[in-house]
């Protein structure tokens, strides 16, 4: 097929179709290669129109792989190297494009879906695209040698709880422990690093949120999809080309706060929004919950110390509001094997000197969360038993 459709002809069907205003729907396309002059049978032109339908509207030759259900991300470091995540890590995709510029095309065109500027003078662009997939590029020379393009999916339906027992990411026996901390309304953290899961984890406890509650998402990204019957979601916005009109976590979180949740959630905690979330879950809004980068759940405090004093928040002020305010953390990871696991459930408290630290309160077991120090301190605030 792809000596039948070639770059030159995929130039002249977007010609034709800019010359006769038409849309490049299947039968439209078909016209449009028949107009470039080749004899071509019924099959090979149904075909090519397939082919060149998706390079004009789709994702090219990535359109299979972001049919996949089982894919979650897509990457393109060169116009032959593709590579797939299927949840057992990176594997290289069977997909190759002709060339760097048809790359550069495909991340410039994907950009120009969303409104979104991609060239020499803006090379990178982070946006969502309108099936929700999160779309990342950088063009070289930023990029050495070929366009970056980067594509995580975000599937329409949320993971149960027991199906990420049955994937490994939940112990036997963890979803109890799960379970309780939503039943509670214990505010809690999910960390790990990129590409471990969180968002997937966040997504299935908010869908044992009771349906009586309201949950308000607040994100960079709409990327949480949790099975419930009343959430509301809020989603930043960059600055336009004047650098205009931008609005942030913090702004969302903020106008959260007047919206009535009764479980309020930031996507991910990167920046001021901690300032605003703290003083929130300070303030009656018990069970909030979030996500944050961090390598380890013992970093987890550091890292929002970081983030607070760039907000304009001490470290002493960071560190009460943190103790009041958040009291579980998640830790999630990737294994060699490519499975994404909690890792570490632990409880946060304060030590002698007043900072907050985290304690491990259960560990990682093929048979089950194994008991750490902090246990027995959170298995009171849960009110549940191992075993």
């Amino acid at each position: 097929m792809s000596a039948v459709v070639g770059a030159r002809m995929l130039d002249g069907v977007r010609q034709w179709l800019a010359e006769t205003g038409s849309e490049a729907t299947p039968a439209r396309v078909a016209e449009a290669l028949r107009a470039q002059g080749r004899i071509l049978g019924d099959a090979e032109v149904l075909g090519a129109a397939g082919r060149l339908r998706s390079e004009l509207v789709g994702a090219g030759p990535l359109e299979p792989l972001l049919a996949d259900p089982s894919v979650t991300d897509v990457l393109v470091s060169a116009p032959d190297k593709v590579w797939v995540d299927r949840g057992g890590g990176l594997e290289r995709a069977d997909v190759a494009f002709e060339s760097a510029a048809d790359v550069r095309r495909l991340a410039q065109r994907l950009a120009a879906v969303v409104g979104r500027r991609l060239d020499d003078a803006r090379p990178w662009v982070d946006a969502r695209l309108p099936d929700g997939t999160r779309l990342h590029a950088v063009l070289p020379p930023v990029a050495a040698g070929c366009t970056c393009l980067s594509l995580r999916v975000v599937r329409p339906r949320a993971f149960t709880l027991e199906e990420l027992t049955a994937a490994g990411t939940v112990p036997p026996g963890g979803g109890r422990v799960l379970r309780a901390l939503l039943d509670v309304r214990l505010s809690f953290l999910i960390s790990g690093g990129t590409g471990t899961g969180k968002t997937t984890l966040l997504s299935a406890l908010l869908g044992l949120v009771g349906p009586g509650e309201r949950i308000v998402l607040a994100e960079d990204s709409a990327e949480l999809r949790p099975d419930h019957p009343h959430v509301v979601r809020l989603e930043s916005r960059p600055a336009n080309q004047e650098g205009a009109g931008a609005v942030g976590l913090d702004d969302l979180v903020r106008q959260a706060l007047r919206m009535r949740p009764d479980r309020l959630v930031v996507g991910e905690v990167r920046g001021a929004e901690v300032v605003a979330l703290l003083a929130a879950l300070n303030t009656g809004h018990e069970g909030g919950s979030g996500t944050v980068h961090a390598n380890a759940a013992s970093d987890v405090p550091v890292r929002l110390e970081a983030l607070g004093t760039a907000a304009g928040l001490d470290r002493a002020a960071l560190h009460s509001q943190l103790a009041a305010a958040v009291a579980v953390v998640l830790h999630l990871v990737r294994d060699r094997g490519g499975r994404r696991r909690i890792a570490q459930v632990q409880v946060l408290e304060r030590d002698a000197e007043g900072w907050v630290r985290a304690v491990p309160a259960l560990e990682w077991g093929e048979r089950g969360f194994v008991e750490g120090p902090g246990w027995a301190r959170l298995g009171g605030l849960l009110g549940v038993r191992l075993g």
